[in-house]
């Protein structure tokens, strides 16, 4: 697949700006998150991250648009690089459920919105910490899709990203991109104020 440098729709490329504001605006203050709170955090993450990873093959095996699941995990492992195409599967995917998945989108920003409420008592460090989460979780959910069923196989393969309130596709090294900044970001204004 030929490299795509913007995601669609045009306002998803915005997304790219949140690791600078996130740097220029709290660098003269830092952030008040513990180590142990982001590695709390991050630890939550990345198991959600493989639960939201494990739900999507399950999904997709279901309504049949998965690749050899009946046999082993080699054999979907195998396959299903050549056939599963995220953002071509979303044509395909029956209307009831695509209704369940955009529930399954709101029920995962409404999770990691309360484990970064639960984690920080001051509303920029909430933000901070919902940011740090919601970026583990997004880089585990790829690695878990990689890890179980090989996909995506190249960072330019095309993905939906989320549902609402419209379809966002991009190709997968763009989430990666912007949650790996989010993080630096974040772990360097963290670390700022714990020397």
């Amino acid at each position: 697949m030929k490299f795509q440098l913007w995601a669609q729709p045009w306002w998803v490329n915005l997304l790219v700006l949140i690791p600078l504001l996130v740097f220029f605006g709290w660098r003269g203050k830092g952030l008040h998150l513990t180590r142990q709170k982001l590695f709390v955090l991050a630890m939550f993450a990345m198991a959600f991250g493989f639960v939201e990873a494990a739900v999507v093959v399950y999904l997709r095996a279901a309504v049949g648009l998965l690749p050899a699941y009946e046999g082993t995990l080699a054999d979907v492992q195998r396959l299903a690089p050549e056939v599963y195409k995220q953002a071509e599967l979303l044509k395909e995917f029956p209307r009831s459920l695509l209704t369940i998945e955009v529930l399954r989108e709101a029920a995962t920003l409404v999770m990691l919105i309360s484990v970064a409420a639960l984690a920080a008592p001051k509303a920029r460090e909430r933000w901070a910490a919902f940011l740090w989460a919601f970026a583990i979780w997004d880089v585990a959910y790829y690695l878990g899709l990689w890890s179980t069923i090989r996909w995506p196989a190249s960072p330019k393969d095309l993905d939906v990203l989320f549902l609402i309130p419209v379809p966002w596709v991009a190709q997968v090294w763009f989430p990666v991109l912007v949650s790996s900044l989010t993080l630096v970001a974040i772990a360097w204004l963290t670390g700022k104020n714990s020397g």
